[in-house]
């Protein structure tokens, strides 16, 4: 796969991660304000408790836009941006083959409580599949990147360490990692018929995802429920990017890939997420047998 004429793929890391840091260095600026609570009010630009903003969200969004579109003018691709959508989707062409898609703050929700668990996502898709994907953690100092064929983790020194994917292991001896804000009862009910050896809240999606590449956790489910707000594109390109070059995997239910760019950027239904693509499939057909057994899911 080549990327747009004019565009080196190690330049283009070299640029992404100097923008990364950046970016880190805004959340983490905000982040420390937000333990003041008169900073706080003044930081949060709306009181949508399901879906709060911040003016973190909105400088990272702008600070990552513009330096992308600065450093590489007249580059066939465009920007799918959650803030920038919210506004208006008007602008973007999503017939582009080549689509950055980003989210300049994955765990609002966790962000405003103080847990560290947030991140920035940013993936270069081609053709509805993610390409090439960086995960940023700031307040654990980590930078995840994919070129597409291997994943690894640097620190804002320049250090890098490679992925720890876990040894195999069945459904039930497996360490889930699952959602501090936006679980339901329908996955609760899911996650106590598979009985997991131990089970990890976590917030942010990229920071779920980083946990089961850097050997914290074995699996991810997302489930959304008809009817209800689903995560979206920009919540999953850029993890879905980091995992499955460092090994693992993450499709539907039925073992079939993430497919993007859909009219409304919605990840529906049910995402498992797991450190092994050997072993996915089987992974995927279990689940939706104790689905079926214990009628937890309108299939």
């Amino acid at each position: 796969m080549k990327l747009p004429s004019g565009v080196d793929i190690n330049n283009l890391i070299d640029d992404v991660r100097i923008f990364s840091w950046q970016a880190a260095d805004i959340l983490l600026y905000y982040s420390k304000l937000l333990e003041d609570a008169d900073d706080k009010r003044k930081i949060l630009e709306n009181n949508d408790e399901e879906d709060p903003v911040t003016l973190a969200d909105l400088k990272v969004n702008e600070l990552m836009i513009k330096r992308i579109n600065e450093k590489y003018k007249n580059i066939n691709w465009d920007i799918l941006s959650e803030e920038s959508v919210k506004i208006s989707s008007e602008n973007f062409d999503n017939n582009t083959d080549w689509i950055w898609v980003l989210d300049p703050l994955d765990g609002t929700k966790d962000f405003i409580q103080g847990t560290g668990d947030y991140a920035m996502h940013l993936a270069l898709n081609f053709k509805g599949k993610p390409y090439i994907g960086f995960v940023l953690i700031p307040d654990k100092n980590q930078l995840w990147i994919s070129d597409g064929e291997k994943t690894w983790c640097e620190k804002r020194d320049g250090s890098k360490y490679e992925p720890i994917l876990l040894d195999n292991k069945n459904l039930k001896e497996m360490t889930l990692v699952t959602s501090k804000n936006h679980s339901n009862e329908v996955l609760r009910k899911l996650i106590q018929k598979i009985n997991f050896s131990r089970v990890t809240i976590m917030g942010s999606i990229g920071c779920k995802i980083a946990s089961i590449v850097n050997g914290q956790s074995d699996i991810y489910i997302c489930l959304s429920l008809p009817a209800k707000s689903s995560p979206k594109d920009w919540d999953f390109a850029a993890p879905d990017s980091i995992l499955k070059a460092a090994g693992g995997a993450i499709t539907n239910l039925d073992n079939q890939e993430l497919s993007y760019g859909k009219g409304s950027f919605e990840q529906g239904g049910i995402i498992i997420a797991t450190n092994d693509k050997k072993t996915h499939g089987s992974i995927c057909f279990e689940i939706r047998e104790i689905i079926k057994k214990n009628r937890i899911y309108l299939l």
